[in-house]
């Protein structure tokens, strides 16, 4: 028989083929593209094969919906599962995201799910899994199949303390070395579904990151007695072979659907196929949404509504450009978080690509848009040897090859990390691309003045750098000496609720050099 294993992962809100950009606009992507790939598979399959289907995580966060949904009409919110019930998913796995809007909110979505949540290495005080049941198994035709359920165990580094208090966060490599053995004393086949990813090259095997633990799937895959591995968390498309276990990671907001294909002989693993199936091109089955019609619209509606003007123009041409001289829009952010956290020194990025900035008038579809998301703020006292240390972590975006700059291939393989490239306000700065990393910075001063190593400095970050997300081990949460529990996208709409006409005013000299030539 045919055991095919099914998925989506980080779907982060975008049930609908639209990215909210403009409004009924078609996007080649989308939760209604994927559930009609997963119907025709399953209505194809032949009915003594069995298809199972994962939702992996990050489903109720990411989108101007789902931000809509959790600050004006929480009632609500729990269509997010009746739409995640209108696909028959079989199981499902908590992602990071789903804490970002506090446990409280997160049970009240997910407590409609008509289908297990899985959770074996998020425990409680009791030591239990804390949502759900670790594993479940399923048997079809005298077939035994178990899947256990992983997310990144990397979570309370990056979330606020009242997201995950009493909540114990374990290695999902040593809760499948623990669960994987007894599972296969119940089932034939044991399937890993993993909100988490690769930490090493999938073809060298080398680390292409610190081993945080955020992502251990190139451990995972080494652990005997795991048939297949489903993968997410940094929204790559793959589909092969891991130390010969197949494994799949369906991408992004249902651009591609994970099938992974076991032929299965006696209860035995004859053949192994994985793939992905591209849904850009298939009819999206709107049904499965209509639970959430009304807010759909009453979404678009809000988008659409202007919040204020900029003095000039801070649209996003060129984002290299942006990082590279800096920009008026990033000086905007920055602006808004120091006036929010009363701080004369912040930092920011430009998260992606994608974002566009902001043109003079002003709605809440374009704060959304450039802001994608939903950060909190954070004031740390840190010394002038953090900062320091801070400036130059981002020196090592760029890449200088003797004659040009660019963005170095560790910020774009095998995951895209712009995010992590923050430009300061307050201070005047030059980075140096020629010289060795972690020696870049070749001029560092605070209101005129050389910073010093030991001086005491108050700076405001987003909560996820503020408690090193990003490698910025500099910067952790014993140094918070103050919280703005409002997200980003509200303090931007305060801050031009108070203002007629919003004046971009740069606060610091920000200089990338090849020796002495600004580039």
């Amino acid at each position: 028989m045919k055991l095919t294993i099914l998925s989506t992962s980080d779907i982060h809100g975008y049930f609908y083929p639209t990215d909210f950009r403009t409004a009924n606009q078609q996007s080649p992507f989308g939760l209604a593209r994927a559930a009609t790939v997963i119907d025709t598979i399953r209505s194809q399959s032949d009915p003594q094969d069995m298809v199972l289907t994962i939702e992996n995580g990050d489903f109720i966060q990411g989108s101007p919906l789902t931000y809509y949904l959790n600050h004006f009409d929480q009632p609500s919110a729990p269509l997010l599962s009746n739409v995640a019930n209108n696909v028959n998913y079989d199981v499902g796995i908590l992602g990071n995201h789903e804490f970002n809007y506090g446990r409280e909110y997160m049970e009240h979505v997910l407590s409609k799910r008509n289908y297990p949540i899985l959770c074996a290495n998020i425990l409680d005080e009791q030591g239990r899994p804390y949502f759900g049941n670790p594993y479940k198994i399923f048997t079809h035709n005298g077939l035994r199949v178990a899947i256990l359920g992983l997310t990144t165990s990397y979570i309370n580094h990056w979330e606020p303390l009242d997201h995950v208090r009493g909540l114990s966060f374990v290695s999902a490599l040593q809760t499948a070395k623990n669960y994987v053995p007894k599972l296969h004393q119940l089932a034939d086949i044991v399937i890993v579904a993993y909100h988490g990813g690769f930490e090493r090259d999938l073809d060298t095997n080398h680390p292409t990151e610190l081993e945080t633990g955020e992502n251990e799937a190139s451990a995972l895959s080494e652990v005997p007695g795991i048939d297949a591995l489903v993968t997410g968390h940094q929204h790559r498309a793959i589909a092969t072979h891991v130390n010969g276990v197949p494994t799949t990671q369906p991408g992004y907001r249902g651009a591609y659907v994970g099938q992974i294909n076991l032929t299965v002989e006696d209860h035995a693993i004859t053949h192994s196929e994985a793939s992905l199936i591209k849904t850009a091109t298939v009819q999206p089955r709107i049904q499965i949404n209509e639970p959430l019609v009304k807010s759909e619209m009453a979404t678009e509606n809000w988008l659409d509504t202007t919040i204020g003007q900029l003095k000039k123009d801070a649209h996003i041409n060129d984002p290299m450009m942006a990082r590279l001289h800096g920009h008026p829009y990033l000086d905007f952010i920055n602006q808004v978080q120091m006036e929010a956290a009363g701080t004369d020194l912040s930092s920011t990025a430009l998260f992606t690509n994608e974002v566009a900035g902001l043109g003079r008038d002003v709605t809440m579809r374009d704060v959304e848009i450039s802001y994608p998301y939903p950060n909190t703020l954070a004031v740390l006292e840190i010394t002038g040897a953090d900062l320091h240390a801070a400036i130059e972590q981002c020196a090592h975006y760029w890449q200088w090859d003797g004659q040009k700059v660019g963005v170095s291939k560790d910020y774009t393989d095998p995951k895209v990390q712009h995010y992590n490239y923050d430009l300061f306000a307050g201070i005047n700065y030059t980075i140096d691309v020629t010289r060795p990393l972690d020696d870049r910075v070749t001029e560092l001063s605070y209101h005129g003045e050389s910073v010093k190593k030991t001086d005491r400095l108050h700076i405001v970050l987003n909560q996820y750098r503020a408690i090193g997300g990003g490698e910025f081990h500099m910067f952790s949460a014993d140094k918070i000496i103050k919280t703005v529990p409002i997200d980003m996208a509200e303090l931007i709409g305060r801050y031009f609720s108070k203002r007629q006409v919003v004046s971009i005013v740069p606060t610091s000299t920000y200089r990338v050099v090849a020796n002495t030539k600004v580039l």
